[in-house]
């Protein structure tokens, strides 16, 4: 007499047919890959397109741009960062819709000001040898508030970003610029792409 538990658990284990062999591998291929795509793109990194001058001279209008979403997952962000960010509530009040990218300037607590062309941390002047332009704007002085940071465009004149809206929050922060991709002669990687041979230093 045959068990009937045993043929419950082993009768999805018959030789399927070819007809089942042709099509089931490459759709369970398609949706695995499809998976993983998804999978990777939520949670790991997402590719960018910069359309914008406002981070030139250091990432181009058309540049692809690959984004860690799991870069702060074990430290803070920190100043020379360059970070995607989803709208603030000042900005979706203006109907700015798109995820925007932008250096991180001020870290929480800090008091910016932004005055003859240079850029101020707690009354210290930051040497900045890779912008655009000196700033031809004032701005502050202010402290960012908890939780939240100051960002720039590279391009000062020519970008969008906290000195016309204010601060980013933390939860905002999509996550840190790692890699340009595109195009193959101007590829690097986040060392590059933060400057760190033109880092930030106190004048």
């Amino acid at each position: 007499m045959s068990n009937p538990f045993i043929a419950d658990f082993t009768k999805s284990d018959r030789a399927p047919t070819s007809d089942e062999n042709l099509w089931a591998m490459p759709l369970k291929l398609i949706g695995l890959s499809l998976g993983l795509a998804f999978g990777v793109r939520t949670f790991i990194a997402e590719p960018r397109f910069i359309p914008s001058v406002s981070m030139l001279p250091t990432i181009k209008v058309g540049d692809r741009i690959l984004v860690n979403k799991l870069s702060y997952s074990s430290h803070l962000p920190r100043r020379d960062d360059i970070v995607v960010f989803n709208p603030t509530a000042p900005l979706l009040k203006l109907h700015v819709e798109d995820a925007l990218i932008k250096r991180i300037i001020g870290l929480p607590g800090e008091k910016v000001q932004v005055k003859g062309g240079i850029v101020y941390i707690n009354n210290r002047p930051l040497k900045e040898d890779f912008i655009a332009a000196k700033p031809n704007y004032t701005w502050g002085p202010q402290v960012v508030p908890p939780n939240s940071y100051f960002v720039l465009g590279d391009n000062r004149n020519q970008s969008y970003d906290g000195h016309y809206w204010g601060f980013v929050p933390r939860g905002n922060i999509v996550g840190q610029a790692v890699l340009r991709y595109w195009p193959w002669e101007r590829m690097c990687v986040s060392k590059c792409l933060e400057q760190n041979q033109y880092k930030h230093q106190w004048d």
